[in-house]
């Protein structure tokens, strides 16, 4: 039987040029800023820094495949050397922005297609989890993935995320973005989605089904449209569940 969460964590995509960042770090409770893959550069990283800190929200490195033109969300073929190093210099680059304005990096989640690959890909997910434990950071990713398992083993913290816009298949996965319904923009819907997630743990799949997510942290992504009211409406959902957001880093 799937249990209901008993604490959550509210993230966001920040940093990605896209949306109003300062008015999401007032409504979530953790910031996945973009490190340069695919969005991002050094002066919006520090600035997301900045903000986040004096707002009291926790940061994470959200790294991705070096493609900024498909902004992340095209799967590459890409040996696990190279990848360990595009992500250690993004993390790195991250962390270098967060010092600067007295912040620290607490979680790493990777983006778009790379956190789908580290999910079920033993090089992808093993260069995740590489770059995750020189910095000391915990990681973020699907429930049950190979990236959470490896995590684990290397004694890392690990958090299973659910997503409040975005659908699922009956598998417990994402609908790709191609397809009907994979992206949820209606508040209504993601605030009774989130209703029953506190409720059940569960969310409606696609097909009717009910799916188990037995999350840590809800994401509603910074370029969804109506990102900051629909995380409000997530945030309002959760207080009236008497789970108020706190962050798990």
């Amino acid at each position: 039987m799937t249990s209901a969460p008993t604490v959550l964590d509210l993230n966001a995509d920040l940093g990605e040029g896209i949306g109003d960042d300062a008015a999401m770090l007032t409504v979530v409770t953790s910031a996945n800023v973009a490190c340069g893959g695919h969005a991002g550069d050094a002066g919006s990283m520090r600035s997301v820094c900045a903000q986040a800190a004096a707002a009291g929200v926790r940061i994470g490195a959200h790294p991705s495949y070096w493609d900024r033109e498909s902004f992340g969300r095209n799967p590459q073929e890409i040996d696990e050397h190279t990848l360990t190093e595009q992500l250690r210099t993004q993390v790195s680059t991250l962390i270098q922005a967060a010092t600067a304005v007295g912040a620290a990096v607490t979680y790493l989640k990777p983006h778009g297609a790379l956190y789908h690959a580290a999910a079920r890909e033993p090089a992808h997910a093993r260069a995740v989890v590489q770059v995750a434990a020189e910095v000391g950071c915990a990681v973020v990713g699907p429930p049950g993935g190979l990236m959470l398992r490896l995590a684990e083993a290397r004694g890392l913290l690990a958090y299973p995320e659910g997503f409040a816009d975005r659908g699922y298949a009956v598998t417990g996965a994402l609908l790709p973005r191609s397809e009907p319904g994979a992206v949820i923009t209606d508040p209504d819907e993601v605030a009774a989605r989130v209703a029953q997630l506190v409720r059940t743990g569960t969310m409606t799949a696609a097909d009717g089904t009910s799916v188990s997510l037995p999350v840590r942290t809800l994401c509603v992504h910074g370029d969804t449209p109506g990102a900051v009211g629909l995380a409000r409406r997530v945030r309002a959902a959760l207080e009236d569940a008497r789970l108020a957001p706190r962050a798990f880093t």
